[in-house]
């Protein structure tokens, strides 16, 4: 019973639908932040209490705020659902519900009740824009292909026209009062932390929500708004600042530059410029999750950020879109410099010590497990360019199950503007130095994956949505976007590739390549008429490689640790087990294990495997087979008559076969 809810269970849960939801609104919002900072600097400039008052110029703030900025933000999430029609129609939409809005506050207005400031529907954007596009999408998919000849472009013009009246009716009489009564709720309850001191407490939620990319939905979905609106009543919002506070993370990074390990220690001063400076705060989020307890360090440095804005009363007239010193203080409030300025550098100090007792604690544990580290793998990559490595047989056996070649690799994250454009910019040089033609590196948000790539490099985090996004893909998952390990892997793979073979990697030497007919020998091959555990599997196959002389016993934890972290499920029934990267002391040389399992085993996320291929690389000698045993369950035919030999040598001869 317990399996068969496990396997239903969709992969990545609560979680990834928090993140598509925050990724989509992320994605209404960033590219119209361009607009939202001309609307600041109009308000920074020209209103009555701007730095140059000119009231002229002060009319185009009003009607900014109140009209284009939801339309704009209506029409782009109409756009990524259905492209131009359906940002028109989002936009139309959102008329409706601006209008209902402005109508039921006059109403209340006429009624006797005081007090009652616009509410600008950038809410009601953000789901009209989205939902009027979807709607109109499933209508033309009705009548596709039923339209007489010469009538489609009548039929296209009137029925988005026809919709779009009937939406804006629905948003003007039953979207507006909703959305006026959220933001009212919203609205209470942010003045019930501010008025009683508890707006940093949300820290508790906003700092552990930036680590697992959950941010934008809170951010984009309710401080954003909220906070545009208490810009139009007071000038200024200190929600604008509950994210965007860069001290935290340059507090943060400063406490690895001195008190870190490793490439931790080298690589933080770098991160801490990209983060301070360009606003990219993702590049400090490996750090804390390497170490969780530096969550405590970071939520209190953001906490006496807020803290200290609640003190001096500061505030941002505009988003710091990204989070950048420079956008922060572009768009402080005039005379709320010094309070600002004292924030970020409490939120630095608060962190900083808190994160330098926590390192300082464990740094003696962190210099003995140095090599099983993220920072180790940070620090070598350089020198293991070219190295053997387990992943690197994963990525040549997906690539080859799945495309006959990668010619378009891309960078996802959950914007597709910060750390998913550093990470290509990596890649793309190292592609360049390596020689290599005829591959294309970009970055993307990953709601803009379309399908259309052969590799997609993502954050640990955000890799089951990316697979959702690009389900035919080979996908690597990478702790830090700063030239990952992972990186000089992808380029090995792209060289063999460009060769035309899996040829042997750099250091391999004759000895190691004269070994390939040794990696797979009949012994090494099992059928079993039942089932067993995801474990039970890595078990029996790290006993054949420990019989095999090429693992010793350590190699079974390195499995579960690379399960932990990326599933080896290829797809086709097959699942490619191998240890990570820091286990190679395990690794004594090279073989492949071959375990059938007609009953099939639960491999996790709703995947079965049949065929459990074990995996142990040292030096090369492996590849050559693993690239064959992929070249065949890429294949249907094939699989099936593996599937159905009825002994081991049977099987064992079928796979070597391909090797003649």
């Amino acid at each position: 019973m317990s399996s068969q809810t496990e396997q239903s269970k969709p992969p990545g849960g609560f979680r990834v639908v928090v993140q598509k939801a925050g990724s989509f609104m992320s994605g209404m919002i960033m590219p119209n932040i361009p607009a939202l900072v001309a609307w600041g600097l109009f308000t920074a400039f020209f209103i009555e209490k701007g730095w140059t008052p000119v009231p002229a110029l002060e009319t185009i703030v009003g009607p900014m705020i109140h009209y284009l900025l939801p339309l704009v933000i209506a029409y782009t999430g109409g756009f990524m659902v259905f492209d131009k029609r359906g940002g028109v129609v989002g936009v139309i939409a959102t008329m409706g519900a601006i209008a209902g809005s402005d109508w039921l506050i006059q109403l209340r207005i006429d009624g006797g009740e005081e007090g009652l400031g616009q509410i600008h529907m950038f809410l009601g954007a953000m789901i009209m824009g989205p939902l009027a596009a979807w709607i109109m999408k499933k209508l033309d998919a009705l009548w596709e292909g039923k339209v007489r000849a010469g009538f489609e472009m009548l039929v296209s013009m009137f029925s988005a026209g026809i919709f779009g009246f009937i939406a804006g009716i629905f948003a003007f009489y039953v979207l507006a009062p909703i959305v006026n009564w959220l933001t009212s709720i919203l609205s209470i309850a942010v003045e019930f932390l501010v008025e009683n001191g508890l707006l940093p407490l949300t820290s508790v939620i906003i700092e552990p929500a930036k680590i697992f990319f959950l941010n934008n939905a809170i951010n984009h979905g309710v401080l954003t708004p909220l906070g545009i609106a208490e810009v139009q009543e007071s000038g200024k919002s200190i929600l604008f600042l509950l994210e965007a506070n860069p001290g935290v993370g340059l507090g943060l990074l400063l406490a690895f530059s001195i008190f870190g390990v490793g490439a931790a220690k080298g690589s933080a001063p770098g991160a801490a410029i990209i983060q301070f400076f360009g606003g990219i705060h993702e590049v400090y989020f490996p750090y804390v999750l390497m170490k969780p307890l530096l969550l405590i360090a970071v939520i209190a440095g953001g906490m006496s950020g807020v803290f200290v804005n609640v003190l001096f009363s500061t505030g941002l007239r505009a988003p710091a879109a990204p989070g950048s010193i420079f956008a922060v203080m572009l768009q402080t409030a005039s005379g709320d410099y010094l309070g600002v300025i004292l924030a970020v550098a409490v939120s630095a100090a608060v962190t900083f010590l808190i994160a330098a007792v926590i390192l300082r604690a464990s740094r003696r544990r962190d210099l003995a497990n140095a090599d099983d580290s993220f920072a180790s793998a940070v620090q070598q990559t350089q020198a293991n360019k070219g190295k053997d490595s387990a992943v690197l047989s994963g990525l040549v056996g997906a690539q080859t199950a799945t495309r006959t070649a990668i010619e378009k690799v891309v960078f996802a994250c959950d914007a597709g503007m910060g750390s998913s454009a550093m990470g290509a910019s990596v890649l793309r040089k190292k592609i360049k130095e390596a020689g290599i033609d005829g591959v294309t590196v970009t970055n993307k948000s990953i709601a803009a994956l379309d399908g259309s790539h052969d590799l997609v490099v993502t954050q640990a985090q955000l890799t089951d949505r990316a697979k959702q996004n690009e389900p035919e893909a080979l996908h690597v998952s990478v702790g830090t976007f700063m030239n990952a390990p992972e990186y000089d892997e992808v380029v090995q793979m792209l060289l063999a590739q460009q060769n035309g073979s899996a040829a042997a990697e750099p250091d391999e030497t004759p000895q190691e390549a004269s070994q390939s007919a040794e990696v797979l020998r009949p012994e090494y091959v099992r059928i079993h008429a039942g089932s067993v555990t995801r474990d039970e599997a890595l078990q029996e196959a790290t006993s054949i490689l420990q019989g095999a002389g090429a693992v010793t016993a350590d190699y079974y934890e390195a499995m579960r640790d690379r399960e932990a972290t990326v599933s080896t499920f290829m797809g086709n029934g097959l699942a490619i087990p191998h240890g990570t990267d820091q286990a190679k002391d395990a690794v004594l040389g090279s073989a492949l294990s071959v375990v059938r399992y007609d009953g099939g085993v639960d491999w996790g996320d709703g995947d079965t495997a049949t065929f459990v291929v074990g995996i142990a690389g040292k030096g090369g000698a492996h590849l050559e087979i693993l690239a064959s045993v992929a070249q065949q369950f890429s294949d249907d035919d094939t699989v099936a008559k593996l599937a159905a030999a009825e002994t081991p040598e049977a099987l064992y001869a079928l796979l070597a076969g391909s090797l003649n």
